[in-house]
């Protein structure tokens, strides 16, 4: 056993709008969790996934996963909490056998390549306490403040942030599984949405690796536009490597 993965997937994705949890909108007629675990299940690296589920809807999450991926699939599904981070501790609290490296990773980035979750296992197991995937920061990135600005405006600039230096963090977050833990244990009742700036809190370095841009959350409704034209180019793509040469 090398890696497991837990993905918490009981929030709601106000953002996102239509009413489900956001894990459960359709990608081309399938939920965006199961688009999410194929794709962290494709690694070698990852034997188990474990989901934490809204607390009203866990045999529902069990019976569509059975579903889409089998009945043989290495997916546990337990209660989720009412925040992110609860979701993750009761989806590490679900994770029985000992793996040394757990991922956790977003229900909402449904294509993370296998090259990008492979590179965070291999960089755990070469002795990082956490790592996570990044890209550079392409946008002009500015600090502001509602202190001081204008009549008529909101905020106004305070600097112009050099972006050299800044990244974009991704999923999967990649930990040896004792770190995570103790993480969850000195934040007990928190909120945060980055299980890595929980590690830094304790002064753990965390590592970056290369991210991908196949990996972007979605979130907004722009966002699902996104996915489905990148999914129609991947079974674009799938069906032509089919046809006979």
């Amino acid at each position: 056993m090398r890696a497991a993965v837990l993905v918490p997937a009981a929030g709601l994705g106000v953002r996102l709008g239509g009413g489900l949890p956001k894990a459960l909108r359709e990608l081309g007629d399938v939920p965006m969790l199961v688009h999410a675990l194929r794709s962290v299940l494709a690694a070698p690296s990852v034997t188990a996934a474990v989901v934490a589920a809204p607390a009203d809807g866990v045999e529902d999450v069990r019976a569509l996963l059975a579903r889409e991926l089998g009945p043989e699939a290495p997916v546990t599904v337990v209660p989720g909490g009412a925040t992110r981070q609860e979701s993750v501790r009761c989806a590490l609290d679900g994770l029985g056998a000992p793996f040394p490296v757990v991922l956790v990773h977003d229900a909402a980035r449904p294509f993370v390549p296998v090259d990008v979750v492979e590179s965070v296992v291999a960089a755990v197991e070469a002795g990082a306490d956490a790592v996570v995937p990044a890209l550079p920061v392409v946008d002009t990135v500015k600090e502001v403040t509602a202190e001081g600005a204008p009549d008529g405006t909101k905020e106004r600039v305070v600097r112009t942030v050099d972006r050299a230096s800044l990244r974009a963090v991704q999923t999967p977050q990649g930990f040896r599984r004792e770190v995570l833990a103790a993480a969850h244990a000195a934040s007990p009742g928190g909120d945060t949405t980055d299980d890595a700036g929980m590690v830094e809190r304790m002064g753990v370095t965390v590592a970056v690796v290369p991210g991908s841009e196949d990996a972007f959350k979605v979130t907004r409704p722009f966002d699902l536009l996104l996915a489905e034209a990148l999914l129609n180019r991947r079974r674009a793509e799938a069906g032509s490597a089919e046809e006979p040469g």
